[in-house]
Order: C-alpha cells, then sequence, then structure tokens
C-alpha cells in the first residue's frame, strides 16, 4: 500500500526550492510568491538584509545629485542651452523671412554716385565742382594715403581682415557702451557703413540691421577690401554739403584730395562721428582736438612716427569758410543753370570748359573788394559787379557781387536796373545810321518833350554843341532832342540788334536809360565797338565733355554778322573816345592802351556805370546797393572808372598795343562833363572861371562837374570876371560873327556788304563836314531857321508847327 500510495501522492511544484518535511505538503502562497511584491515584505536575515541595504546605498549614492548651489548652476546651464537653441531658431527664422523681404542678389547692384560737374577755365584751371556731392571720385592710390590711413585707425582698425563683420569690435562696443551708460562706440564696419550709405535708410530699426549685414556680406562677396574702401571714401558725407574726401578737401582747404596733409586728413577722417558740429567751418577747434585723436589712433597703428604726430599736432587750428567765398562761384552757378538747355538730364560725370581766365577772375574781385573796403561807409555804397567780354562774346571774367559767402545773388547777369547815361550811345548811333555825324550841331538848352522837361546836371547848358561834344559830356537835352529826331522805336530796334535782350519802353525817356538792362547784356552791347563792328552773342561754356573726354557740346564757331558800317563805327569810336581821354570817364585811362566807353549815373547816385573797351577786351562795372538805397554821390566816372581801370590794366599786361577799330577826327570837342541825372534844385547857367590862355575854362584835375561854354562862346581875357563869378545869370552865347567855325576833317564813305546804312548829308539843317562859315548857324526860334527844330521847346519862345499824331502822342498839339 505504500507503494501505491506513493505512486498515487501528487507531487506539487517547490518553485526551487528545498524539499523540507515540514513544507511538502504545504499549499499555501505568502508575500513572496507575489509578482509585484508587498509593502509588508518578509524581512530577510539580518546580515543579508545589511549586505543588501548597504549595496542599495552605494547605487543611490552615485544616481541621486547632491543638493546645494551646484544643483542650481547646472540647471540654470541647461535652462540657457535651451534658450540659445530656441532662440538660434527663432533668429535663423527672422532672417530668412527678412532675405525674403530683399531683392534676389542676382539684381543687387551698386547704385550710380551721383554726377558730379566739373568747371574748368580757359586753362583747365578748376573753377569748382558742383553736383550733389559737391566734388569728384577719386581713385583710392590717387588720393593722399593719409586719408585711408586716418579712417582705417579710427573706424575699422580690422578692416583688411574681417569678412564684413567684426565680432571683436562689436563685442568691445557693447561692452563700452554698456559700462559707460550711453552709446559712445558704434561697432559697424567700413563695410556695414558702406551698405547703409548706399542701399539703406538711417532708421535704427532690427531689421535695418539685419538688411546691412547681409548686404555687408555681399560687398565683400562681390568687391575687393580696396574697391570697398575707395567706394566709402568717394560717397561719406562729410559736412557742408561735401560728400566724398575730395568735395570736403577743397569745401575746407581749397585743395584737391590728392594734396591734403597729414593733419587735413586726420581732421577729415574725425568728421565721419559728427560732420556737422567736428566742422572746421563751424568749430575750428572742436575739429582740431578730434584730429589729434585721430593722430594718436595712427599711431597705436603704427602707421605714423611720434616725429610726425608731433608735427601734425603742432599746427594751430584754423577756421575754414562758412562757405564757398570766390567770385568764380558766380560763375559755377551761371554755367551750371545751362547745362539742361545744352546737353539734357546729366546722368554721369561730366566737365565744363568755359571762357573764364581765373586770373583775371582774380583781378576783378580784388579790384571790386578794396574800393568798396576802402570807400563802402563814406560814400554808402555796399555792392559792385564786373563783367569782362573779348570779342567773339566771350565771358573772360565775371564778378556777381562783393562776396559770395554773404550773398549768392549774381548782379551781373541777373539784377536789372537803369544804366542811366551808358544806354545813350546806342541814341546817337541811331541818329548817325539816319545821316547825322558827330560834327552835327544840336543846341544844349531847356527843352519840353510833352510834359517831360528833361534838363542836365546841375541845370547847367552849353547851348551850340556838337554830337561829339554832347556824348563825351553826356548831355540829357541833347540825347532827348536825337531821341525825338530819330523816334523811339528806332532807338529800341538798334538796342536790341547790338544784344540788348531787356524789354525797353519806346518813349522819350528811354535816352537817358530809364529802362532796365542787366550788366552783361550791356557789356555785350559795346562789343560790336570793339571788335570791327560784329554781332559776338556772350557766352561762357566752350565745349561739355563725359567722364571718357567725349564732346557732348561744343560752342558753334560760326562766321560773325556785322551790325555796324565800318564808318559809322569809326564815328562812334571817336564820340566814345573822347570820353575816356577829355570826358566823364578820365579816371579809366590807362598807360597808352586807346580806350573808349561810356559812363552812366542813375537819379540820385543809386547806379553808377561805366562800360568801356580796347581792342583787345570789353568790360562793364556796376557800383550801387541791393535795396536801392542811393549813394553818396558816386557816378560812373568814379569807382567804376577805378575799378575799370585796375582790371584793364592787369588783362592788359604784355599785351601788344592796338588801336580801336576803323578812324574819324572829330574838331571841337571839349574837355569834362558829367554822366550824373539833374537834380530838382539844380541852378542853370553857371560856368567855372578861366585858368588858361584861351579864353574857356579848363576842367580842374578830377573835377566831373565841370562844363565848358558852346563853341563860339566870346573869349574871356586872363583874370576877366565870368558872369558866374558876378553872381549874374548866363544867358544863351551872342553870335560871334568874326569867329569862323574851324574846318573839320572828312572822312570818305566805305562801302561794304554789311547791308546797314553808310551816313548820309546831315539833315539837321547846320553846315556839313569841310564847310567853313564865317558865323554860328541860326538856332531854333530865330527867323532865320530853316532846319527841322526837336519836339517841345528847345530855348527861347516855343515854335509851333503843325500838329502830327506824335504831337498829339507826346502832349504837344495845339
Amino acid at each position: 500500500m505504500a507503494s501505491r500510495d506513493s505512486k498515487d501522492r501528487r507531487i506539487e511544484p517547490s518553485f526551487g526550492k528545498p524539499d523540507t518535511p515540514a513544507d511538502n505538503n504545504d499549499m499555501r502562497f505568502d508575500e513572496t510568491d507575489r509578482v509585484s511584491g508587498s509593502n509588508s515584505k518578509k524581512r530577510a536575515p539580518r546580515s543579508e538584509r545589511s549586505s543588501r541595504d548597504k549595496n542599495q546605498g552605494d547605487k543611490k549614492s552615485r544616481k541621486q545629485p547632491s543638493s546645494g548651489p551646484f544643483r542650481w548652476l547646472r540647471r540654470l546651464f541647461y535652462w540657457m542651452f535651451v534658450l540659445m537653441l530656441w532662440g538660434g531658431i527663432a533668429f535663423a527664422g527672422l532672417v530668412i523671412y527678412i532675405a525674403a523681404q530683399m531683392p534676389p542678389t542676382s539684381n543687387w547692384a551698386i547704385p550710380d554716385r551721383p554726377p558730379n560737374v566739373k568747371i574748368l577755365d580757359v586753362n583747365g584751371e578748376l573753377i569748382a565742382n558742383r553736383g550733389t556731392t559737391g566734388g569728384e571720385a577719386i581713385g583710392l592710390r590717387d588720393m593722399s594715403p593719409f586719408i585711408p590711413q586716418a579712417v582705417i585707425a579710427i573706424e575699422d582698425r580690422r578692416f583688411y581682415s574681417h569678412y564684413g563683420v567684426d565680432p571683436i569690435g562689436l563685442g568691445r562696443a557693447v561692452f563700452t557702451n554698456i559700462t559707460k551708460g550711453r552709446a559712445v562706440q558704434g561697432g559697424s564696419t567700413i563695410t556695414q557703413q558702406l551698405a547703409k550709405n548706399l542701399f539703406l535708410s538711417p532708421d535704427r530699426t532690427l531689421e535695418r540691421k539685419l538688411q546691412e549685414v547681409m548686404l555687408a556680406f555681399w560687398l565683400e562677396h562681390t568687391y575687393t577690401k580696396d574697391q570697398i574702401l575707395e567706394m566709402y571714401l568717394n560717397r561719406v558725407y562729410l559736412g557742408s554739403g561735401a560728400y566724398g574726401v575730395d568735395a570736403a578737401a577743397r569745401r575746407y582747404f581749397d585743395k584737391s584730395a590728392k594734396d591734403v596733409n597729414l593733419t587735413e586728413a586726420a581732421t577729415l577722417a574725425g568728421l565721419l562721428k559728427a560732420p556737422s558740429r567736428l566742422s572746421p567751418a563751424r568749430d575750428p577747434k572742436a575739429a582740431n582736438d578730434r584730429a589729434k585723436l585721430m593722430l594718436a589712433a595712427m599711431r597705436d597703428q603704427g602707421m605714423i612716427g611720434l616725429k610726425e604726430q608731433a608735427i601734425a599736432e603742432s599746427e594751430p587750428p584754423t577756421r575754414a569758410a562758412a562757405y564757398w567765398s570766390g567770385s568764380e562761384n558766380y560763375v559755377a552757378d551761371a554755367v551750371l543753370s545751362e547745362l539742361p538747355k545744352l546737353i539734357g538730364e546729366t546722368k554721369s560725370d561730366v566737365t565744363i570748359h568755359t571762357t573764364v581766365d581765373l586770373t583775371l577772375q582774380k583781378v576783378g574781385e580784388e579790384a571790386i573788394r578794396d574800393l568798396i573796403s576802402q570807400n563802402g561807409k563814406k560814400m554808402d555804397v555796399s555792392q559792385g559787379a564786373l563783367v569782362s567780354i573779348d570779342g567773339t562774346g566771350a565771358v573772360r571774367a565775371m564778378i556777381g557781387g562783393y562776396d559770395y559767402a554773404n550773398s549768392q545773388f549774381d548782379r551781373a547777369s541777373e539784377a536789372r536796373r537803369q544804366p542811366g547815361s551808358t544806354f545813350k550811345p546806342f541814341v546817337y548811333l541811331t541818329a548817325l545810321e539816319q545821316g547825322r555825324t558827330p560834327d552835327s550841331i544840336r543846341n544844349d538848352a531847356p527843352v519840353r518833350i510833352g510834359k517831360w522837361t528833361p534838363s542836365n546836371y546841375n541845370g547847367k547848358y552849353f547851348g551850340e554843341v556838337t554830337l561829339a561834344t554832347a556824348l563825351s559830356h553826356s548831355l540829357n537835352s541833347i540825347a532827348a532832342q536825337l531821341v525825338m529826331e530819330v523816334g523811339p522805336q528806332a532807338v529800341v530796334d538798334t538796342a536790341h540788334r547790338f544784344g540788348i535782350k531787356s524789354a525797353l519802353t519806346t518813349n522819350a525817356s528811354l535816352a537817358l536809360g530809364t529802362s532796365e538792362v542787366t550788366l552783361m547784356e550791356l557789356t555785350d552791347a559795346f562789343v560790336p565797338f570793339a571788335n570791327g563792328g560784329y554781332r559776338a552773342p556772350v557766352h561762357m561754356i566752350a565745349k561739355i565733355t563725359d567722364s571718357d573726354d567725349k564732346v557732348l557740346y561744343e560752342y558753334p564757331t560760326t562766321a560773325q554778322e556785322r551790325i555796324i558800317t565800318e564808318q559809322v563805327l569809326g564815328m562812334m569810336n571817336a564820340m566814345l573816345r573822347r570820353t575816356v581821354e577829355d570826358g566823364t570817364a578820365k579816371r579809366a585811362k590807362f598807360s597808352n592802351w586807346p580806350a573808349a566807353g561810356k559812363t552812366g549815373t542813375s537819379q540820385n547816385s543809386r547806379d553808377a556805370w561805366f562800360i568801356g573797351y580796347t581792342a583787345n577786351l570789353t568790360t562793364g562795372v556796376w557800383f550801387g546797393n541791393d535795396d536801392g538805397k542811393p549813394t553818396k554821390k558816386v557816378t560812373g566816372g568814379g569807382l567804376p572808372a577805378m575799378a575799370w581801370k585796375t582790371f584793364m590794366t592787369a588783362a592788359h599786361k604784355g599785351v601788344p598795343v592796338a588801336d580801336l577799330p576803323s578812324t574819324y577826327e572829330i574838331q571841337n570837342v571839349l574837355p569834362g562833363g558829367s554822366d550824373e541825372l539833374p537834380d530838382a534844385s539844380a541852378s542853370i547857367g553857371q560856368q567855372p572861371p578861366a585858368s588858361d590862355n584861351s579864353g574857356y575854362p579848363v576842367a580842374p584835375e578830377n573835377d566831373e562837374t565841370y562844363w565848358p561854354p558852346a563853341p563860339g562862346a566870346p573869349r574871356q581875357p586872363d583874370g576877366a570876371q565870368l558872369p558866374s563869378q558876378q553872381n549874374q545869370p548866363v544867358q544863351q552865347p551872342a553870335p560871334v560873327q568874326d569867329a569862323p567855325a574851324p574846318a573839320r576833317n572828312t572822312l570818305p564813305p566805305v562801302q561794304d556788304n554789311s547791308g546797314y546804312p553808310t551816313p548820309l548829308p546831315d539833315n539837321s539843317g547846320y553846315p556839313q563836314q569841310g564847310s567853313v562859315q564865317s558865323a554860328p548857324p541860326p538856332v531854333a526860334g530865330d527867323p532865320a531857321y530853316e532846319g527841322p527844330r526837336p519836339q517841345g521847346d528847345v530855348g527861347g519862345q516855343p515854335v509851333r508847327k503843325n500838329t502830327t499824331l506824335l504831337d498829339v502822342i507826346m502832349g504837344n498839339g495845339e
């Protein structure tokens, strides 16, 4: 039974435990048989438990961090890394977004530099630069080497080693700005600054800064370092309207960027920080102090030595001109205004070759400035202008005012003023072309034309005088008579034919220069008297070329048109020559050069003119005030004639003497005269005392108010007392029967093909050239007088004639 029981008994698994008698039949599970275990685990033996706890403690000590500051530092680094990672991702996304907004790099290109206009004188000397930049572009190797050195030393010392952005410089700038508590340094490289100047606005935004960085990388990839530096130096703004180092060098030092020295280069580099505040034109001391910092930076970089630094720092600060101050800038402004009409819009650099001689320009400027400096206060005159033109119409000098820095208004070509008696030559020219001669006689006496009564200066009258004497003495009554004889419209036509472009009023007062003109056009109108009778359109531009010397414009050299016959020209030159030799422009005589011209003074001495000429040059001078305030007796024979003489003496130095074109001999021209218009309170009939054995008064030295008597007036013995000395009014001089008129030389008529009239027999009714008369001819008002009478009342009682349409217009009707 035992074996059967043994065979039939069921054997349970023991789960790897040794069989023990007590446990073989035990079918219960305890906590140790559970997979998940239990909180109430069966405690192991003490020895096993202690060994296991020791091993587990060692593992925990290796896995768990210790508490304290290192634990928090680890966490800080961890989160910083996380933030940097996400910040980098966000920044990359922003860069990609901004880059997507920009045009493709294949379309990126350097914008054209604003065109510069280089203006040269007739000898190739620089007059000025004009345009947005104010100077021409200069190659890096052509400019002074101190300029790029100074700029690199202070702006970007690692320029040749970085790739457009300088992390070291940027970090240094950030650290300095934080420590100083304000922005004192910039971290932008020269490449970044160029990118900003070329493509971007000055807005300080993150987007613009990122665009600047990307453009800087593109510039570094596309261009060499020298090309980048050259572009930067030719475009950077350096104050006072100067863009680029050449414009700034000319602006502040009046020289090219090729010629600046070490101190000047340091000054230019110092302007980059604050172009206006540190300008040597505004604050020379601040500019000098900044330049010393530039020199120290150059010394630290090993660009200069201690000796060079000491010499440069020893130069005292000097103030640059507040603005371009030379009179040549009037020329620059004038030619620049003509540029669009000649070549259209300027898109590239051009060079204007002018006809102006810079040497003569300086002489004229000094002449005007010196006379105003010496006489401005005492004579109440503040402005002057001068224009000089050669026989072809080319302007050789043009001074538009006393000081260009104070006023850029051009009084030579823009200001219109009354020319006074300087307009009278066109009245006399018209009369000569209608048949009169310089020896034709008119009666200088009070005259009434309609309601207008022109009178001479101080009310002095000559009586019967030749036209030559009337012009050289600037007699207003004779000019008024002539303009009515020939007709105001004929005078206007003559003036326009000779080059006057301003509108002229067709009335009798035209004879006294009441219609306003410019100094330029009036001077040009006198040129035909000097060049042989040919029209000479005024011009200042000879040609225009581009940067490749291609001719864009050239003044046409066509044949000049003759506008006056040789015979009439000889008469006019003979008459106007007397003005300089012994008339109102005696102060203009210089050396042995034959000269002619005409003075003029507007009412109350507001404007004083002298237009004079030689066979070489025609020069006009004006003095006055911009506000039209009267001067203190400044006349055309005074300051204008003196300035004219100074200028012409220098202009003719070394030039062979040449006579005026055509000749004509005039008889019986009296010296003296005045070009001033009369005052309302002028006395009538005064004469100065006689001073020589001729019996006729002689003009005292430099006395412009001298008025000699008419031809045929009674001779006074030496020491005799004239009526003016006896406080007696002088009446019309009585005819002298036994005083024959002097014989007059004649000039045979000259045949030409001008199409303009040659002198015809004088229709004045007075004796002609070559005749000898035993007594002076009868004057208007005498019964024997049969010649044509001037309009209105000329001395004595008026003689009425049949009313004409002109009489009705002028108010002379019965």
